[in-house]
Protein backbone atom coordinates (compact mmCIF):
# COMPACT_ATOMS: atom_id res chain seq x y z
CA UNK A 1 0.00 0.00 0.00
CA UNK A 2 1.29 3.67 -1.07
CA UNK A 3 1.56 5.85 2.04
CA UNK A 4 0.89 9.59 2.01
CA UNK A 5 1.44 12.06 4.17
CA UNK A 6 -0.61 15.63 4.26
CA UNK A 7 0.97 18.19 5.95
CA UNK A 8 -1.38 21.50 6.18
CA UNK A 9 -2.36 23.09 8.99
CA UNK A 10 -6.21 23.36 8.63
CA UNK A 11 -8.20 20.54 10.25
CA UNK A 12 -10.38 20.49 7.43
CA UNK A 13 -8.16 20.48 4.75
CA UNK A 14 -6.21 17.45 5.93
CA UNK A 15 -9.76 15.41 6.40
CA UNK A 16 -10.92 16.12 3.15
CA UNK A 17 -7.71 15.26 1.54
CA UNK A 18 -7.25 11.98 3.62
CA UNK A 19 -10.92 10.93 2.82
CA UNK A 20 -9.55 11.52 -1.32
CA UNK A 21 -6.40 9.40 -1.04
CA UNK A 22 -7.99 7.06 1.20
CA UNK A 23 -10.20 6.49 -2.09
CA UNK A 24 -7.10 5.79 -3.86
CA UNK A 25 -5.88 3.20 -1.42
CA UNK A 26 -2.98 5.47 0.14
CA UNK A 27 -2.33 4.89 4.02
CA UNK A 28 -2.17 8.46 5.35
CA UNK A 29 -0.45 10.48 8.19
CA UNK A 30 -1.30 13.81 9.02
CA UNK A 31 1.16 16.77 10.35
CA UNK A 32 -0.09 20.44 11.16
CA UNK A 33 3.39 21.96 10.41
CA UNK A 34 6.75 21.33 8.42
CA UNK A 35 8.65 20.32 11.60
CA UNK A 36 6.03 17.58 12.54
CA UNK A 37 6.04 16.63 9.06
CA UNK A 38 9.88 15.97 9.48
CA UNK A 39 9.81 13.73 12.20
CA UNK A 40 6.79 11.76 9.83
CA UNK A 41 9.38 11.58 7.46
CA UNK A 42 12.15 10.20 10.00
CA UNK A 43 9.85 7.93 11.45
CA UNK A 44 9.11 6.26 7.76
CA UNK A 45 9.65 8.14 4.76
CA UNK A 46 6.06 8.44 2.58
CA UNK A 47 5.64 7.65 -0.79
CA UNK A 48 3.81 11.16 -1.45
CA UNK A 49 3.42 14.02 0.75
CA UNK A 50 0.52 16.74 -0.07
CA UNK A 51 2.30 20.01 1.26
CA UNK A 52 0.80 22.84 2.31
CA UNK A 53 2.92 26.24 1.94
CA UNK A 54 1.72 28.64 4.73
CA UNK A 55 1.90 27.10 7.87
CA UNK A 56 3.23 28.10 11.62
CA UNK A 57 6.59 26.96 12.74
CA UNK A 58 7.85 25.33 9.63
CA UNK A 59 6.27 26.31 6.16
CA UNK A 60 6.31 24.48 3.20
CA UNK A 61 9.22 25.94 1.58
CA UNK A 62 11.25 25.21 4.67
CA UNK A 63 9.98 21.87 4.63
CA UNK A 64 11.11 21.42 1.30
CA UNK A 65 14.59 22.69 1.81
CA UNK A 66 14.92 20.24 4.83
CA UNK A 67 13.43 17.22 3.40
CA UNK A 68 15.49 17.00 0.48
CA UNK A 69 18.41 17.14 2.22
CA UNK A 70 17.47 14.05 4.50
CA UNK A 71 18.60 10.80 3.43
CA UNK A 72 16.01 9.59 1.42
CA UNK A 73 14.14 12.77 1.26
CA UNK A 74 14.41 12.63 -2.44
CA UNK A 75 12.01 10.37 -3.10
CA UNK A 76 8.53 11.23 -1.97
CA UNK A 77 6.61 12.98 -4.79
CA UNK A 78 5.54 16.22 -3.28
CA UNK A 79 2.60 18.62 -4.37
CA UNK A 80 2.42 21.60 -2.99
CA UNK A 81 -1.49 22.78 -2.09
CA UNK A 82 -1.96 26.02 -1.79
CA UNK A 83 -3.63 29.19 -2.50
CA UNK A 84 -0.93 31.59 -4.36
CA UNK A 85 -0.88 30.99 -7.49
CA UNK A 86 1.26 33.06 -9.23
CA UNK A 87 4.33 31.90 -11.26
CA UNK A 88 7.06 33.17 -9.33
CA UNK A 89 5.55 31.12 -6.00
CA UNK A 90 5.36 27.73 -8.60
CA UNK A 91 8.60 28.26 -9.94
CA UNK A 92 10.06 28.72 -6.63
CA UNK A 93 7.99 25.48 -5.75
CA UNK A 94 9.39 23.23 -8.83
CA UNK A 95 12.99 25.15 -8.24
CA UNK A 96 12.94 23.44 -4.58
CA UNK A 97 11.85 19.86 -5.40
CA UNK A 98 7.99 20.24 -5.52
CA UNK A 99 7.05 17.95 -8.03
CA UNK A 100 3.56 19.14 -9.20
CA UNK A 101 1.55 21.87 -7.67
CA UNK A 102 -2.33 22.51 -6.94
CA UNK A 103 -4.31 24.99 -5.55
CA UNK A 104 -6.72 25.48 -3.08
CA UNK A 105 -9.68 24.48 -3.16
CA UNK A 106 -9.38 21.00 -4.74
CA UNK A 107 -11.02 18.13 -5.67
CA UNK A 108 -10.74 14.16 -6.02
CA UNK A 109 -10.83 14.79 -9.96
CA UNK A 110 -8.12 17.76 -9.79
CA UNK A 111 -6.20 15.24 -6.89
CA UNK A 112 -6.36 12.53 -9.06
CA UNK A 113 -4.68 14.27 -12.19
CA UNK A 114 -1.80 14.98 -10.07
CA UNK A 115 -1.42 12.00 -8.71
CA UNK A 116 -0.94 10.34 -11.91
CA UNK A 117 1.10 13.09 -13.52
CA UNK A 118 3.56 12.05 -10.58
CA UNK A 119 3.62 8.62 -11.43
CA UNK A 120 1.31 7.11 -8.31
CA UNK A 121 -2.05 6.33 -9.58
CA UNK A 122 -3.46 5.27 -12.87
CA UNK A 123 -6.55 6.75 -13.60
CA UNK A 124 -8.97 4.52 -15.77
CA UNK A 125 -11.35 6.17 -18.43
CA UNK A 126 -14.82 5.95 -17.54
Amino acid sequence: MKTALVVDDSRVVRMVARRLLERQTFAVREAQNGQEALAACYDGMPDMILLDWNMPVMNGLEFLKSLRATPGGSEPKVIFCTTMNDLDHIAQALSLGADEYIMKPFDADILNEKLEAVGLIEVTPQ
